[in-house]
Formats: C-alpha cells, sequence, structure tokens
C-alpha cells in the first residue's frame, strides 16, 4: 500500500512538470515572453500590492486557525486559553486591518479614477 503511493507520487513529480509546459504553452514557441511588452511600473506596483494583500491574508487566516486548534487542545488550562484567545483577537484584528487596507484601495480607485489593484477581485465560481 506505500509502495503504490510513494510511486505514484513520484510518477506525480516527473509527470508534473511535462503537463505544466504543456499548458502553458512553453514549449517551442518563442513567442511566449509577448506579455511582457505590455508590462508598466503602474502594473508591477499593483501586482505587488495585490500580492502582498494575499500573502498577509493568508497568513493571518493561518494563525486564526492555529490559534483555534490551540484554543481545542488546551485541555481547560486557563493559561493555554488565554493565549489562544490573544492569538485570536491578533489574527481577526489582523485580518480586520488588511481587509480594511483592500476597502481603502477600492474607495480610492472609484473615487479618483486611480487603479491601484490592477484586476483584483475575488474568485466567484461560475
Amino acid at each position: 500500500m506505500i509502495k503504490e503511493i510513494k510511486n505514484k507520487i513520484q510518477f506525480a513529480a516527473i509527470a508534473a512538470p511535462v503537463y505544466a509546459a504543456q499548458s502553458l504553452e512553453l514549449t517551442g514557441k518563442s513567442d511566449s515572453f509577448t506579455n511582457l511588452e505590455n508590462l508598466t511600473v503602474n502594473g508591477m506596483v499593483s501586482g505587488a500590492i495585490s500580492l502582498v494583500l494575499i500573502v498577509v491574508s493568508l497568513v493571518f487566516f493561518f494563525i486564526l486557525v492555529i490559534g483555534g486548534l490551540k484554543w481545542i487542545t488546551s485541555g481547560g488550562d486557563e493559561k493555554k486559553v488565554a493565549a489562544a484567545r490573544a492569538q485570536i483577537t491578533n489574527a481577526l484584528i489582523g485580518l480586520v486591518i488588511v481587509f480594511a487596507a483592500w476597502a481603502i484601495m477600492k474607495l480610492i480607485g472609484s473615487l479618483f479614477g486611480i487603479d491601484i489593484l490592477g484586476t483584483l477581485t475575488f474568485p466567484t465560481f461560475q
């Protein structure tokens, strides 16, 4: 059983780059860098801001989850519960700050017509 799983993981590790190259159309085409011609400083800044917002949101979300797990596994110890509660509170404050920053950037974009975040939108199901 373990050997079969190990073989499947090894096959996936070998096959994944091949499928990725095919899906990104990187095999044999010389015009794969045509999108770099449209790259601007504004686009790079908005992409960096969007990336930072996404990464920080994920970090605070995982801190929140870890705080919840600490609370669950505290076993009734008041010190551990207090530490977990403080971690959850700090994670929620961090998430509020990140989403407030996103909302302020969207507000600035709609009031002044400045596209700070570029095309950062929340994913939707189709």
